[in-house]
């Protein structure tokens, strides 16, 4: 570099990086719409295609998915901070190429099980980076809008995927054709990945060199401190950590069993794809809203607030068996789902110190997207003793517990001055 040349810093803030963030937006809704193909096919792939008549069997897919996007939701903060974030974007979406045609093709369950091992892995390297990226883009006071507008663009594109693929299904059948649109959205996803997304690390690296060290958020932690940081120690990270394990939980119950419940009381496919649907429309627009509300009202009642919404919904979806009672409590579990979501992420990027804060994002991952894997196990377990309705049932009263437990022990970590 020549005397005279000036080296420009990385500007953080929404619209000041605009461009590259939209472009993340419509990189992560093919992250959800990748999850989306299977939300109401697989449910009744495993009943009717291959005649599984155990609910722990039938969801053992949720738990394989469940475990590989949980662990590899770690490696993806330790190796975005180590090798960067576009190179862990891209091995993601080369991971999700072979995941719809492994679906299409599957002579045997175990087969469709791979195949998810496969999506949790992409999905966990994927989506996490994506959340870090924009942390990185948009600096500390719109971090909830910047978390709202990510998760939204994932869910519903979920939402939609799983209304699209459960109408294929409908009028062509379970496979190929719902798979077909699995294809298509990794093709483009990594096709954008490789050659529009541009490397952010230097955003945080910028941040870091800004941010005056605390006594209570040190800059120089190890992997192992991170994690006991995030996990048991800082008391909003654990509580995040924890709430968000809760909240999956849930996702992997409705992903599960909620079609199996609606055709079972009677519902043909387009009412229950329709039902299926709707909850994660609900939460992927109510993100648009929770998330910035959390930067003007702060993260800590939202997502207590979230988490008994979703108690009281599971609680109607376990009590009625009609389809408007069904959609109105499934509405309400969007609700809840939306208030919780991207402010628990908000909430780690507030406490995490930009030096060690993709590592604390990899480990909250990990602890919320195991919830997939203790939902599966868990719900199908109960289900297989006691019955659908009793599993919903005690889903519901664990969220209420994990909402409370956050109203206790978690405090403010966007404080009011710093919203003014």
């Amino acid at each position: 570099m020549k005397p005279t040349e000036r080296v420009t810093a990385p500007v953080l803030g929404l619209r000041a990086n605009a461009a590259q963030f939209t472009l993340l937006v419509a990189v992560n809704a093919l992250v959800g719409g990748m999850l989306g193909q299977e939300r109401t096919v697989l449910p009744l792939l495993a009943t009717d295609v291959f005649g599984l008549d155990s609910y722990t069997a039938a969801l053992t897919y949720i738990l394989a998915f469940g475990l590989a996007k949980a662990f590899t939701n770690y490696l993806a903060g330790t190796w975005s901070e180590r090798y960067g974030r576009k190179p862990v974007l891209v091995a993601g979406w080369l991971v999700a190429v072979p995941v719809p045609m492994l679906l299409i093709w599957a002579p045997d369950w175990w087969i469709v099980v791979g195949a998810n091992v496969l999506l949790g892995i992409s999905q966990g390297l994927t989506w996490s980076t994506t959340v870090i990226m924009k942390i990185d883009l948009v600096g500390p006071s719109r971090r909830g809008l910047a978390m709202g507008l990510n998760e939204s663009a994932g869910y519903l594109a979920l939402a939609v995927t799983a209304l699209i693929t459960g109408e294929i299904a409908a009028n062509a059948g379970l496979r190929p054709e719902p798979f077909l649109v699995g294809i298509a959205y990794a093709a483009l996803g990594l096709g954008l990945s490789t050659l529009a997304v541009r490397e952010t690390r230097g955003h945080a690296d910028h941040e870091a060199s800004t941010q005056a060290q605390t006594g209570d958020q040190p800059s120089d932690l190890t992997d192992r401190q991170v994690f006991t940081q995030t996990s048991f120690r800082e008391p909003a990270l654990s509580s995040a950590s924890q709430a968000g394990l809760v909240n999956n939980l849930n996702d992997g119950l409705a992903w599960g069993l909620f079609p199996v419940l609606f055709i079972s009381a009677g519902l043909s496919l387009g009412p229950t794809g329709l039902l299926v649907a709707l909850y994660p429309a609900v939460w992927g627009l109510g993100q648009l809203a929770s998330g910035a509300l959390s930067d003007r009202w702060g993260r800590k009642h939202l997502i207590t607030a979230g988490m008994l919404v979703q108690a009281a919904a599971l609680a109607a979806i376990a009590a009625t068996d009609t389809l408007t009672a069904w959609a109105l409590a499934s509405i309400a579990l969007g609700a809840g789902t939306a208030m919780v979501y991207p402010t628990l992420l908000a909430s780690i990027g507030d406490v995490a110190h930009p030096s060690w804060r993709a590592r604390a994002v990899g480990v909250y991952r990990l602890w919320r997207d195991l919830g997939f894997a203790v939902g599966a196990l868990l719900t199908g377990v109960l289900a297989d003793a006691f019955g659908i309705r009793e599993a919903i049932w005690a889903i519901a009263g664990l969220t209420a517990g994990s909402g409370l437990l956050v109203a206790v022990r978690m405090y403010e970590t966007h404080p009011r001055q710093g919203r003014q």
